[in-house]
């Protein structure tokens, strides 16, 4: 077996894309969406049928292209979907990261909107960033029986508050944690084990593993097979098409590296919110990266809706 197939058999590979004919090649379970995908995928000939469907949809009024972008996450949700035999997760408006009652609201709307599709919530996860009223609001969502993928998580602290609250998922970057460590150490070496974002996920993973966490761990934001390779075993990891077809091209052996049976050294702990937000502060590397991806997925969602009212 190549070593997409060998992974597929220790975790459950899911498909980092709005690219709904790469999802229908590699046969993943699961599929994952943002922003940026979806104005990647607007931007292409074959999804402009969905999208005259969004803007009939969404009608008119002041909110007529934020109503158009969020139908048009849906429909490319619905399409995945026809693939898959998971879940889909599609995303809240970034611009809501820090306003826990308007999170809770536009997740509800979008269920409303997959439900009346005759797609169930539990084919969906509502990915929310992992700010302190989005882990607020996705504990809330939880208990109402929406499910929720808790995305842009880069700190040991963020993961242990939605462990808490309860989350669904949660998808802890590890490229992206290595971007920032290479930017101050670009010569350093962080090959395999030695990459910060594999350590930062590995971590997460015994501690919830030790300590009875039903929340789900799925690495994402991968800038490497390596990356993957060592993270093997892990309960999800999200992959772009890329990465899949060069594990797919790879007939070596794969090892498991993660396990249940690793056991975490760090004690379990209940944060507060004073407590979440310091340590937040004191972890330069997340508080800067957290930030960042929020202000990044704020502006590709306007520019989203810029290209949807040119349509």
């Amino acid at each position: 077996m190549d070593q997409l197939q060998q992974l597929k058999q220790m975790t459950t590979v899911v498909a980092d894309t709005g690219d709904i004919d790469a999802i229908r090649e590699y046969q993943p379970v699961d599929a994952t969406t943002n922003p940026s995908l979806l104005l990647k995928a607007a931007q292409e000939s074959k999804y402009a049928a969905l999208l005259q469907e969004a803007k009939a949809w969404a009608g008119t009024g002041d909110d007529q292209l934020q109503r158009m972008s969020d139908r048009f996450g849906v429909l490319i949700g619905r399409e995945i979907t026809q693939i898959i035999p998971g879940r889909i997760s599609t995303e809240v408006d970034a611009r809501l990261s820090f306003d826990t009652q308007a999170t809770i609201a536009k997740a509800r709307e979008l269920i409303q909107q997959y439900e009346a599709l005759d797609i169930p919530r539990d084919r969906v996860l509502i990915k929310i960033a992992s700010t302190w009223e989005g882990i607020e609001a996705g504990r809330q969502l939880e208990q109402e029986g929406i499910n929720c993928n808790l995305t842009l998580l880069f700190s040991f602290a963020q993961a242990q508050a939605c462990a808490d609250a309860g989350i669904y998922l949660i998808s802890p970057f590890v490229g992206r944690i290595l971007d920032w460590h290479k930017q101050r150490q670009p010569d350093a070496d962080f090959s395999f084990d030695q990459d910060p974002g594999v350590q930062s996920v590995s971590r997460i993973y015994r501690y919830f593993k030790t300590h009875g966490y039903n929340t789900v761990v799925m690495g994402a934001s991968f800038r490497n097979t390596g990356e993957i390779q060592a993270l093997a075993g892990c309960d999800r990891l999200t992959i772009s098409p890329a990465l899949m077809q060069a594990l797919a091209e790879d007939d070596s052996e794969l090892e498991r590296r993660l396990t249940a049976e690793t056991k975490s050294d760090d004690p379990r702990e209940i944060l507060t919110e004073s407590q979440f937000r310091w340590k937040m502060n004191e972890d330069l590397m997340a508080h800067e990266k957290l930030a960042e991806g929020i202000r990044n997925f704020a502006a590709d969602q306007v520019k989203l809706e810029q290209l949807l009212a040119a349509c």
